[in-house]
């Protein structure tokens, strides 16, 4: 339903789309206000509409999660539900240096979680040199 590719689509099927969408965002508003703990993710395959973890991290804000909390649904909360703070999760000494670097505040537009400056894995950067003060 959500590809870019050749597939057309009627007006009742993309209606229908449409309500799936709303539904979640509407469960979704409803789940953080009942405590019940989020995670971003996604399973769409790369290039499709709205498929990408920064369209996700946006539907979160537009079910009326504040742009920290749908932040926290792909950093901290995974790390806390797989058992793994201690050691990920947040930027802290003594943690892993997995980091994306942004150009822009995601806090301020939580579309700037796209804005992607560099990405550092296991202590190095995405051109695969040691990152800076590591």
């Amino acid at each position: 339903m959500w590809t870019d590719g050749e597939t057309k689509y009627t007006p009742e099927e993309l209606s229908w789309a449409d309500r799936v969408i709303a539904r979640n965002e509407e469960l979704a508003m409803m789940m953080q206000s009942a405590g019940v703990g989020l995670l971003a993710g996604t399973d769409l395959p790369p290039n499709t509409r709205d498929g990408s973890i920064h369209d996700e991290l946006a539907a979160m804000v537009k079910a009326r999660l504040s742009r920290l909390q749908a932040l926290n649904t792909a950093t901290c909360h995974p790390a806390a539900f797989l058992g793994t703070l201690a050691s990920s999760g947040t930027i802290e000494q003594g943690k892993f240096a997995d980091l994306v670097l942004l150009d822009a505040d995601p806090v301020a537009d939580i579309r700037n979680s796209a804005k992607i400056s560099a990405v550092i894995l296991r202590d190095r950067s995405s051109a695969g040199r040691p990152a800076p003060g590591l």
